[in-house]
């Protein structure tokens, strides 16, 4: 059930422009970001550092966008009493709508690899780094998601289930920034601030950049999301 559910939910993001709406406009920011913000000519290194610099700022948006509905739609067309009809669990379900919407926001990712093309063409760059660069940021898009889904599953409303979900991930965006843990240094401790950062995104993908691939990291990104994928069970159930 949880691939039926996956291919309904998968296809329903082409069955309107939005879709392609919201490709083209996340690859455009995204490349548009690296090229003009990143000095992707000026840096001089045959690197994607640029381009990925910027995902964890854009996925505060793109991520909730891409998960809003998830939930919130089903609420407010009341076919998620339809949908809990059939034989399939609260968990299957969740899984089924969360996986959709996880590929659908790493396809968003993938399809920026004429970028990699042209780093290649212009230099030699570490392929290593470039792999390691897309794997991480397809895992922190499933982190970004496991949040938007448990957004969505709390209201029927789109737009509350977007802002709330922009929120919290500001806030664990905030938890991993240097700028912010370097104000929280003038109060707290070291330690304290240590502590903080490791509950923050880009710490954790800051290593995927640089080409390494750390157990800890990853095991960070499933656990964010299937500590909100159980809550979103939980929620649902009652």
């Amino acid at each position: 059930m949880i691939c039926t559910i996956f291919k309904r939910e998968f296809l329903g993001y082409f069955r309107t422009p939005v879709a392609y709406v919201f490709l083209i406009v996340f690859l455009t920011a995204s490349v548009g970001l690296a090229f003009f913000l990143g000095n992707f000519f000026k840096n001089n290194a045959a690197t994607l550092e640029s381009y990925f610099l910027f995902l964890p700022w854009l996925f505060l948006f793109f991520a909730p966008a891409a998960g809003m509905r998830l939930w919130a739609e089903e609420k407010r067309s009341g076919s998620i009493e339809l949908l809990f009809t059939l034989p399939v669990t609260t968990t299957q379900a969740v899984l089924g709508k969360y996986l959709a919407a996880w590929a659908f926001l790493a396809l968003a990712v993938v399809l920026s690899f004429p970028m990699a093309l042209t780093v290649g063409y212009l230099g030699d760059p570490d392929w290593g780094g470039v792999l390691t660069g897309y794997v991480g940021a397809i895992f922190m898009a499933g982190a970004y998601l496991g949040i938007c889904s448990l957004t969505s599953a709390l209201t029927r409303n789109q737009v509350i289930s977007f802002v709330i979900s922009f929120v919290v991930c500001l806030v664990f965006v905030f938890l991993g920034w240097s700028v912010f843990n370097g104000a929280l240094g003038a109060v707290l401790p070291v330690g304290a601030v240590d502590f903080v950062a490791n509950c923050g995104f880009i710490p954790h993908f800051d290593p995927f950049m640089k080409g390494i691939i750390d157990p800890r990291d990853v095991i960070y990104f499933l656990s964010v999301a299937g500590i909100t994928l159980f809550i979103n069970v939980v929620v649902l159930e009652r």
